[in-house]
């Protein structure tokens, strides 16, 4: 039976995630889409190599290049989709009119669109196929709360009609995007549960979708959601998709209690992070001490404490 809340690991709602990395085998082909649809700014490194894509100060996106990555085998997890949360129901307007304008420039397929009662969500698929969700938060308070504080989503249709009417007509990402979850798919959901529950200090938040699981810090809708719909058999490989993600949590105790979760299940912890070439330019921003550990199919997560 999976512990829904460790007594020393339990993450609170001052965690959110930070960034997620992405191996891609063409910058030019991929970033077009992250900068003309999702409103992403750009910033390359010096040999080109690697872009950080950010909305104002905050890094949401890296994506590191290597053209000889093979395409993600079919039988490895990896992401279902990486969820870009902008902050309000105009910039998600935006997004639309966004990828309606540049469609055939930037590669922006429009592949699903969705009310899920905590949120209203585009979906797409970059150029290299990676799954992006672009979504606006409805207040918490028109969240469906059942009994015991979990959330109950759904996926209905989404209007896109009133959508596009209440764009704001910004051709940018506004401040306040970020990151809001990741979606994988994992090999075996009940085992990457555990870890993201039992050990890294998550909540289970839904469970109403067939061979799925959300996970959360705190009362959060979902930080992470774990599927099996693909029935994925292998760990991650070298090719192309996510190579890690970011936690962020408050302070340093959390960070440790943390630290003393992961030991207690037994997790191999790195407490030298990432380094530069692994993490994009440097550390996140105000970032002060981090751990970085490796989930059940072998995504990197790195914990993360601003000081």
């Amino acid at each position: 039976m999976t512990n829904d809340s460790p007594s020393d690991g339990s993450l609170t709602d001052d965690t959110h995630l930070g960034r997620v990395a992405l191996r891609v085998g063409s910058l030019d082909r991929v970033v077009p889409f992250y900068r003309d649809v999702v409103g992403l700014a750009v910033e390359r490194d010096r040999d080109g190599s690697r872009a950080v894509l950010s909305a104002g100060e905050t890094p949401v996106v890296v994506l590191d290049e290597d053209p000889d990555a093979p395409e993600r085998g079919r039988r490895e997890a990896g992401l279902f989709h990486l969820a870009v949360r902008v902050p309000d129901r105009g910039a998600l307007g935006d997004v639309l009119a966004r990828a309606r304008a540049s469609a055939a420039d930037a590669g922006a397929t429009l592949s699903g669109a969705s009310d899920h009662l905590v949120s209203e969500a585009l979906y797409f698929r970059d150029p290299e196929g990676n799954g992006v969700e672009v979504y606006r938060d409805r207040p918490r308070e028109e969240w469906p709360w059942t009994d015991d504080r979990r959330v109950s989503m759904d996926t209905l249709p989404l209007d896109l009609g009133s959508l596009a009417a209440d764009a704001a007509g910004e051709d940018r990402a506004p401040d306040g995007t970020d990151l809001g979850h990741v979606h994988l798919e994992v090999t075996d959901v009940a085992r990457s549960r555990d870890f993201y529950v039992g050990a890294l200090g998550m909540r289970v938040r839904d469970e109403g979708y067939p061979g799925a699981s959300f996970v959360a810090a705190g009362e959060y809708h979902h930080h992470v959601g774990l599927n099996s719909w693909n029935t994925r058999s292998a760990p991650v490989g070298e090719g192309r998709g996510i190579e890690w993600f970011e936690v962020v949590v408050p302070d340093a105790a959390t960070l440790d209690a943390v630290r003393e979760s992961l030991a207690a299940a037994g997790r191999e912890v790195d407490e030298d992070g990432f380094d530069e070439a692994e993490s994009g330019d440097g550390d996140a921003p105000n970032a002060t001490d981090s751990l970085v550990v490796s989930d059940p199919d072998g995504i990197g997560v790195r914990v993360v404490h601003g000081g």
